[in-house]
């Protein structure tokens, strides 16, 4: 379980952000959404320039909802993302052209997740025209909004994923679940994500408690 990675997402203000980015966490993730109560705003990207350092050694996330390949490739020069989560109701056609000007241009690169709304219902095969283009998948919650629903689905379902993409788990993750995520066992599972329910308020994480959370997850 200590290489599980773990990824805080919903950052959004600059004394938290350095105080996740302390931890021993692998990702942080920053959210380009403008109906989240998450979403990042403006001005922080000057804030990540002048304290690179404070992300030493993690990688950075971006958060898209059905945005236009214009906006990703900004958020992605301007924030130096690692990462391009695309969470809304993306075509494999998009990644693609995603991956083709990464790949045609010198604009600033980054990988590919792409999220999948998870029920009792989920076909796993519908993630498989994505695969050619995506790094990891992340199998979150699913519900009429886009994520950040603090709701966790039934996670014996993930046995029918049968995919090679190695995928984060997400959607209501707290401090009760460190036994269950022990006791997951599935090849592709490569991480975790945590979000509100590790929260003092929309977009501030709770230092302590992911603490606390990391420590018992790793023991």
């Amino acid at each position: 379980m200590s290489k599980l990675k773990i990824k805080v997402c919903g950052l959004r203000d600059p004394e938290n952000i350095a105080g996740v980015a302390a931890l021993p966490i692998d990702l942080v993730g920053f959210i380009f959404y403008k109906k989240s109560p998450r979403f990042v705003g403006s001005g922080l990207e000057k804030w990540l320039k002048k304290n690179d350092s404070s992300l030493e050694g993690k990688k950075r996330v971006g958060v898209f909802v059905n945005d236009s390949i214009e906006n990703v490739l900004n958020a992605v020069h301007d924030y130096q993302l690692d990462f391009v989560q695309l969470h809304g109701d993306d075509e494999p056609e998009y990644c693609a052209m995603l991956t083709d000007l990464w790949q045609a241009t010198s604009v600033r690169r980054a990988d590919i997740i792409k999220a999948f709304r998870v029920d009792d219902d989920f076909d796993f095969s519908d993630t498989q025209p994505f695969a050619p283009f995506c790094k990891y998948f992340l199998f979150d919650t699913a519900t009429p909004a886009f994520g950040g629903s603090g709701q966790a689905f039934d996670w014996s379902i993930l046995e029918k994923y049968k995919g090679a993409t190695p995928f984060f788990l997400s959607g209501g993750i707290d401090e009760s679940m460190v036994s269950a995520i022990k006791n997951l066992d599935h090849l592709m599972l490569a991480g975790i994500d945590l979000n509100s329910r590790f929260e003092i308020a929309p977009g501030v994480k709770d230092i302590d408690k992911i603490q606390s959370f990391i420590n018992e997850l790793r023991s």
